[in-house]
């Protein structure tokens, strides 16, 4: 197990004019999971791959267990990388795929032997050792990936998107399957991923990116329900923040001069009486009573919920309800915030004022 530094790292690739990192400063727990999620070209793979030796950074530096790594070949880092093609040999047995780093790194035979069985019976993947990886499902194949990972029993495991290959189904099952794994073994793991409710579901502590750039790093309830800005905001769950321009007045937020919520204290800023709400689509209520703000335009069942899509003035609020709360298009509705989760941000930074 291992403590993972970043600090301050930058790196831009040549002939390109954007910074693929931007003072990256994160510090990885021993026996932390960690999740570096983001959109496509985030920066989230580049930072992993410089951690694991693939990339080198043009600026700062990148420790584990308080030894930079920069000038150590990715061999002798003692990081294992799981990559999202799985990358195993065609040719070789799914035993000879896993033990494959043992013999590289000069084990003997018994040792090879006791790793690889160790590993097999771990990831419940015995049966398939005498197969080659032409005759495994994707998900078997992704166990033998990690299996390989695993034998090496190194001091960090780096992932790049392993499941994005697994069918939604397997998918899902494999995340939960994996991080158990992790728990079980207490090795420190940076996953890479760009799917949020994956992330939410692994991670001990999320780290967003956007553009190169840390936006946040927290727990994924801290990330979820704090946003540190819009771009944490809307990127964050599924359906996302609901975003309304709103001025206050008489302590209350106006939200297109028809939906009034109780304004929460916040700190200082400088814009004026121009704000902008946050509300997560679950921490707002219908109110059916024949009239309101608000006109109903769809109801999207999804069997344990419903997702009503409401229009008050210009604005669609999205709000989730229970199964039996399903009002028809046209229907007038009134709508009501809970205090607690109404979140404001300045209108001009995008930042969190909460």
């Amino acid at each position: 197990m291992a403590r993972v530094e970043y600090d301050d790292v930058w790196k831009r690739f040549p002939g390109s004019d954007r910074v693929a990192v931007h003072a990256l400063t994160l510090d990885v727990a021993d026996g932390e999971l960690l999740v570096l999620l983001g959109p496509s070209g985030c920066g989230k793979t580049t930072a992993l791959r410089m951690l694991a030796g693939l990339e080198h950074p043009d600026g700062g530096d990148i420790r584990i267990d308080g030894r930079s790594v920069l000038r150590l070949e990715p061999k002798d880092r003692d990081v294992a990388l799981v990559f999202q093609s799985y990358a195993l040999y065609p040719h070789l047995s799914v035993r000879n795929n896993i033990g494959y780093p043992l013999r590289v790194r000069g084990l003997t035979l018994a040792q090879q032997a006791e790793r690889i069985g160790r590993a097999a019976a771990l990831l419940r993947i015995e049966h398939l050792l005498a197969r080659r990886p032409g005759q495994l499902s994707g998900g078997e194949q992704q166990r033998v990936a990690l299996a390989r990972a695993i034998v090496r029993e190194p001091r960090v495991f780096c992932m790049d998107e392993p499941l994005s290959n697994l069918d939604a189904k397997l998918r899902t099952h494999t995340r939960t399957e994996l991080k158990a794994l992790q728990k079980d073994l207490g090795t420190t793991t940076i996953f890479v991923t760009h799917d949020q409710a994956e992330a939410m579901t692994l991670a001990d502590r999320i780290a967003v990116l956007d553009q190169g750039r840390l936006q946040q790093l927290g727990t994924p309830d801290d990330v979820y329900r704090h946003p540190a800005n819009l771009f944490v905001a809307q990127f964050i769950g599924s359906p996302p923040m609901n975003i309304l321009a709103a001025h206050r007045h008489d302590g209350e937020l106006v939200v297109e001069e028809a939906w009034r919520i109780p304004a929460p204290a916040v700190r200082d800023h400088h814009g004026g009486t121009a704000l902008t709400v946050g509300l997560r689509p679950e921490a707002i209520t219908i109110e059916q009573d024949g009239g309101g703000p608000g006109e109903v335009l769809v109801s999207e069942p999804l069997g344990s919920e419903v997702i009503v899509n409401v229009k008050v003035g210009s604005a669609l609020v999205k709000v989730r309800t229970a199964p039996d709360v399903r009002p028809g298009p046209g229907t007038r509705v009134r709508l009501a915030a809970q205090p607690g989760e109404v979140r404001l941000f300045d209108p001009s930074s995008g930042t969190a004022l909460d």
